[in-house]
Order: structure tokens, then C-alpha cells, then sequence
């Protein structure tokens, strides 16, 4: 995937910056993401690049900053480069274990988190998941709060995860938080969570056929039909 660059794009931004960019320096404008100054460059990125709204985790990225030697973690389409920053695309896929489970059949899900991924029990605290996430995620809390069984509070706490799976090559426990997180939410929203009352009675007046003769009206009309029965009441 490539995005050519405006003019009134580029233009929009006056001053020059170095960046290095995979172990080469490039000359950019100042205001752009890594994956525009990417694309600025002349690179084509055919791998790393999704949504451009921090949403897939498709672009993550892994750079330092002018003299500070720490690596961080981010997506690519969302931070903007600074003069001297070094980054690169995290093309690698990392081969982790996606587990196959039916949630309809599950007894106990939280008990089962141990037997779909066993290793989540053996995470040794070091924190290197929480620093490379790109989200802010406190990452090792949500997976021991995950042991514990506070599936609630894991959902709540990933609903900014985007799967970028930067936490899974860090981890020295061979974990893949990311999927334990997902286990943990979608137990908690189909097992462990109760439904509310009017979508409960909703659901068994549809089942029921109370709709029906409505639906197979709305089907039977034409375009001009639905817009009028589309206006709101007076």
C-alpha cells in the first residue's frame, strides 16, 4: 500500500527535519506521522499500513528519539516524527499461538483460561509487555487480573488494545497477553455478563414472530416507499 503525497500537503509544512528511517537519513517535513514521512520518502509499504486510524494496529512501529537510547513502541499512522528520530516498521509476524475455543461449551471460563493458555500462570512480573505497548495499556495487570478471574475488569481495561501484538516478542514467559485479554473479554461478554432486559425481551418477541408481518411489509416496499415510512412523525 502507498499514499502519494500532495502538494497542498506538503506544503502545509515548512520546516525540514532529519529522521532516520530503517538506518538511512531522510530530509522531511516537520508535522508528518512515520508512515507519511514513509511514504514522503519514496518507500512502499506493502506491509504495516491499515486503517491510518490507530484503530487495526497494522503500522506498529518500533523508534528512538534524539539522544535517549531507550526503544519505544508506537503506531506508526498516529505518531509524528521529531528531528533525529531513528524508526522502523515491526514487519516481522510473530508466530504466537492463536488458541480454538467454543465458548458455548465451556463450564467454567475462567477455570478454562488454563487450559487454553496455560502459560498466562506464568508470567514473572517484569513489565516489558506494559512498555511496549503502543496504547498505554498496563498490560501485565490485565494479565494477572485475567488469572484471577476478573475477566470484567481485563475487558475494561483492553478495549484500546488494536492486536498489534507488540507485547508478545517481550514477553520471557512466551505469553501472548493480547489473546489472553481476548479470551478474557469475549468470556466475559458471552458467559459472565447478563444480558440486558429489554434486548432479552426484544430478542423473544422477534423469536416469537411479533415482528414478522411488519418485516415482510417493509420488504415489499420500493425505494420511494422506505424513504416516506424513513421520515419522522409529526
Amino acid at each position: 500500500m502507498s499514499e502519494p503525497m500532495s502538494e497542498s500537503t506538503i506544503g502545509a509544512h515548512g520546516k525540514t527535519i532529519t529522521v532516520e528511517i530503517m538506518g538511512r537519513p531522510y530530509a522531511v517535513p516537520e508535522g508528518l506521522t512515520m508512515l507519511r514521512a514513509m511514504w514522503y520518502t519514496g518507500h512502499e509499504v506493502v506491509r504495516g499500513a491499515g486503517c491510518l486510524g490507530g484503530f487495526c494496529g497494522a503500522c506498529a512501529a518500533t523508534y528512538r528519539t534524539k539522544d535517549d537510547v531507550r526503544l519505544r513502541n508506537a503506531l506508526a499512522c498516529q505518531t509524528l516524527v521529531e528531528d533525529g528520530m531513528s524508526f522502523y516498521l515491526n514487519f516481522s509476524y510473530y508466530p504466537n499461538r492463536k488458541a480454538v475455543y467454543d465458548l458455548d461449551t465451556i463450564s467454567d471460563p475462567k477455570q478454562e483460561l488454563f487450559k487454553i493458555y496455560p502459560e498466562a500462570s506464568l508470567c514473572r512480573n517484569c513489565n516489558a509487555c506494559t512498555e511496549a505497548c503502543p496504547q498505554g495499556i498496563d498490560v501485565r495487570d490485565g494479565v494477572w487480573k485475567a488469572v484471577f478471574g476478573d475477566f470484567a475488569k481485563v475487558s475494561e481495561m483492553f478495549m484500546d488494545c488494536v492486536m498489534c501484538g507488540q507485547c508478545i516478542p517481550v514477553c520471557i514467559a512466551d505469553i501472548a497477553p493480547n489473546h489472553v485479554a481476548l479470551y478474557a473479554s469475549r468470556a466475559q461478554g458471552a458467559r459472565l455478563t447478563a444480558p440486558p432486559q429489554n434486548l432479552a425481551l426484544r430478542v423473544t418477541e422477534i423469536q416469537s414472530g411479533k415482528y414478522a408481518a411488519e418485516w415482510t411489509r417493509i420488504l415489499s416496499m420500493n425505494e420511494e416507499e422506505l424513504k416516506i415510512a424513513a421520515q419522522p412523525s409529526k
